[in-house]
């Protein structure tokens, strides 16, 4: 294995020249270190990630605690995406991830905390697990660094769509286009739930706009088959109190929708208009194409990965926050304008 040493000697220089010049110090002229740094690569030098460790205290690794009800893991497409994004962001960074299990029907399986402390993790990203749980909120208090996606805890990093300014935003698009009868199918009760169901009403309620109760239904985030059959639950309606837009909580769940519109005889958006909210990568290539607001994935990849970092790499001056990304309304065919 090619030491220090062996650089050091090829190059004529000390083996802390070699050192700093690797590690990037600013007392070392760009020429050395270009020098030094092509010798090692032509040596097949490979950093003691060990000794590394040791020197520095960090493993460059971070967690990653990911779940999903729908069973569909990284094929989430909303999640994959913001995970891309932020591997992407710890790998320029020098760090490497690794996902937590969470199948808790593992033999001998430990908690999140002693897990994430056996692996000796540098921080960890949390995204769409049930955030009651006593694991995940043990892991949350400890002295680890840790951000979490979508939802807010005390004294914690949290990377947050505009959940209030894009339903702001949808909201008055659609009215904007005549409508006046507008039903809420939303996700599970969660953070995300909650923000986004109180701006629907209060936006509503600004427009001069009555929301009946029946009109506000639930179904699981990407579950079309409960989509769809909320969805007939409102076209059980009598057509003149039946809505005339109805709103999902996810691109995925709007298709279930589609479906059940499409079984009772109606067109959308003729009969029916429909409104999601993710903006997957799909949903730009079925016709019709959603009307739907887009959440941008590779951003909040982005902040989450450099708040991270601050996090673990400059503890004494990186203030714990909220920081919110803003997304756009993306007009499809699947509004009907009725003015």
């Amino acid at each position: 294995m090619i030491s220090l040493k062996d650089i050091a000697n090829h190059c004529g220089v000390s083996v802390a020249t070699v050192s700093k010049a690797l590690n990037d110090h600013s007392d070392i002229g760009a020429q050395t270190k270009e020098r030094i740094r092509k010798v090692a690569s032509e040596l097949g030098y490979v950093p003691n990630a060990a000794a590394k460790s040791m020197k520095t205290n960090r493993t460059h690794n971070i967690g990653v605690l990911f779940m999903d009800d729908a069973n569909s893991g990284l094929q989430h497409d909303f999640f994959a995406s913001v995970l891309e994004s932020f591997k992407q962001g710890v790998e320029k960074e020098g760090y490497d991830i690794t996902f937590i299990s969470n199948d808790r029907t593992r033999p001998g399986r430990s908690s999140y905390l002693t897990h994430a402390r056996y692996r000796r993790f540098d921080g960890i990203i949390i995204a769409n697990v049930h955030f009651e749980d006593p694991e995940v909120v043990e892991l949350v208090k400890s002295d680890i660094p840790v951000v979490t996606i979508d939802h807010i805890y005390n004294d914690t990093t949290t990377i947050l769509s505009d959940n209030v300014g894009g339903m702001n935003e949808l909201v008055d698009f659609v009215v904007a286009n005549g409508h006046k009868k507008i039903a809420f199918i939303h996700g599970a009760d969660s953070s995300v739930t909650r923000l986004r169901l109180v701006t629907f009403n209060k936006r509503m309620e600004e427009k001069g706009l009555t929301v009946p109760d029946e009109y506000i239904k639930e179904s699981p985030y990407r579950d079309t088959h409960g989509a769809y059959e909320k969805t007939l639950e409102l076209l059980s309606l009598d057509e003149e109190e039946r809505p005339t837009c109805i709103f999902y909580p996810d691109d995925y769940a709007a298709y279930g929708g589609m479906r059940a519109i499409s079984e009772k005889g109606l067109k959308v958006p003729e009969d029916v208009s429909v409104v999601g909210f993710d903006g997957i990568k799909v949903a730009r290539h079925i016709r019709p194409r959603l009307t739907t607001y887009r959440q941008d994935t590779n951003e909040l990849g982005k902040q989450a990965a450099k708040n991270l970092i601050d996090l673990i790499e400059r503890p004494k001056t990186t203030l714990t926050q909220q920081v919110v990304v803003t997304g756009s309304l993306l007009e499809g065919d699947t509004l009907q304008k009725l003015n």
